[in-house]
């Protein structure tokens, strides 16, 4: 063989080399992520090629599917949409999907491979969809859907001995099926919900961290009964009234001025939500006791799965005395989502102990087998305060509710504790306040439930907005729901 048809041949063999290799690549190493690619058609058409499996509330379906004449054969349809789309999220055609539909897709479209049985590996065919199976009590979600009505917000039941979610609404909400499909209609549905200056695709319930005002009085008060800055709910602080923050010239003063906040103990200050005893306390404590407390509660945590990921509440560090005062009434920097909310009267109502929140109970396959069971675990290392302090600021929440500013939240044959907030936004001041309420219920026979309301509602009259007023209705509703 002459030289130059030896390089040829050497040339031609090295590019038939190259080829193999490249098919191999592409056929083993990034296989997967072709396949799992969703521009990738085949994905959509093996999705949508057969029924999907359902997400349940009390072991009924809250989802299904439709037939279709499109090449994607079947669609997502919602049972009660607005209502429980806060809980499922949507699985749409043509816009993808989120929430328990995103993270539990491979069950519920069946290519999980904990579905296959040996006969679905024999005739390499795609098993039954399964099924996801919801801890929401649909009474609970329902009542809370109710009482918030019109109004823009969010509230979260859990159960404080397990960490299950009970309830989590958010309004106003939206219908996951009006966009399922891949047509026109769906394509509207979905630009009228994105348009829409309200957000109604946001789970505010989980994503929305806001101020949390007053409520946030009860993670100051455990951190001072933990210190041991003061001994008991009923043990007088050391508060002027009014209070002039450190470094300057600014007084915080306190809603109700003819309340008894001058030196008032813990249960007066929290019953009638007393600004200059936490202020102060909270710049007695320092900036660091008060972020170790906040934290055992969930505070600064980006990684709170419920396995929904909620937005990260947050107690700010790089702050001053006169800030660290702010922080303490729930203003300045600190964000709270209603489920971090209801994370600290959970605990609170469960002697210290948190649970983590936990929204899907189990997976089962077609054949209804429990393919994964979740059961109650703890938050981090579960305890939060001791029992003596939790047992402190149950009696302190009665009293708010009996005798304060939470009087809507009253239920007859129950016990209840709560704490209202009122939190400013807006420059200066200028917006309407967030309403908040926590709260939870007992009912003597081992029975107890934590609920967490904040509402938004930017039409209300600055001069009527209060937890009591706004949000209290809603965590009576839930918690009545939940122990009837």
């Amino acid at each position: 063989m002459n030289k130059p048809l030896r390089r040829a041949a050497v040339f031609c063999l090295a590019l038939i080399v190259a080829l193999m290799g490249w098919a191999t690549w592409l056929q083993g190493a990034k296989a997967s992520d072709y396949k799992d690619d969703p521009h990738n058609p085949r994905v959509a058409i093996g999705k949508y090629s057969a029924p999907l499996g359902n997400i349940l509330v009390g072991g009924e379906p809250v989802t299904g599917s439709a037939a279709t004449s499109d090449t994607l054969k079947y669609k997502r349809t919602s049972k009660d949409g607005p209502l429980y789309a806060p809980v499922t999220g949507f699985s749409s055609q043509i816009f993808g999907s989120n929430q328990l539909e995103n993270l539990y897709g491979d069950v519920l479209d069946g290519s999980d491979s904990r579905l296959q049985s040996p006969a679905d590996a024999l005739s390499r065919s795609r098993p039954e969809a399964g099924d996801v199976a919801t801890t929401i009590d649909a009474r609970v979600q329902k009542a809370g859907y109710r009482a918030l009505g019109g109004k823009k917000g969010a509230a979260v039941a859990m159960d404080p001995d397990t960490g299950r979610i009970l309830g989590m609404v958010s309004t106003p909400s939206y219908d996951p099926g009006s966009f399922a499909g891949s047509g026109s209609g769906d394509q509207e549905a979905w630009q009228k919900m994105s348009g829409d200056a309200d957000h109604p695709e946001v789970n505010r319930a989980l994503r929305q961290p806001l101020p949390p005002g007053s409520t946030f009085k009860l993670v100051v008060a455990a951190a001072a009964l933990e210190d041991g800055l003061y001994s008991s709910v009923d043990e007088p602080t050391k508060s002027p009234d009014p209070y002039t923050l450190p470094g300057t010239r600014t007084e915080l003063t306190n809603e109700n001025k003819a309340a008894p906040c001058k030196n008032a103990d813990i249960r007066t200050a929290l019953q009638y939500s007393c600004n200059t005893v936490f202020g102060k306390m909270a710049v007695d404590l320092g900036k660091d006791k008060v972020k170790a407390q906040a934290e055992k509660f969930g505070f600064n945590d980006g990684e709170v799965d419920t396995p929904v990921r909620a937005g990260k509440s947050v107690y700010p560090t790089d702050m001053d005395e006169a800030q660290t005062a702010l922080s303490g009434i729930g203003q300045f920097d600190d964000q709270a989502t209603p489920l971090q909310m209801a994370m600290v009267t959970s605990a609170i109502a469960n002697g210290g102990e948190l649970k983590t929140p936990q929204l899907v109970d189990k997976l089962t396959d077609g054949g209804g087998n429990t393919v994964q069971d979740y059961g109650p675990k703890s938050y981090r290392d579960g305890r939060t305060m001791s029992g003596r302090t939790a047992a402190q600021l149950r009696s302190a929440m009665q009293t708010v509710v009996d005798k304060g500013t939470g009087s809507a939240a009253k239920i007859g044959g129950l016990t209840v504790g709560g704490k209202t907030g009122t939190a400013q936004h807006g420059v200066d001041n200028s917006g309407t306040p967030y309403a908040w309420f926590v709260s939870y219920a007992e009912d003597g026979k081992g029975h107890r439930v934590a609920v967490a309301v904040m509402v938004e509602d930017g039409h209300a009259a600055r001069n009527e907005v209060s937890g009591n007023g706004l949000a209290a209705p809603t965590a009576r509703a839930m918690m009545k729901a939940a122990l009837p």
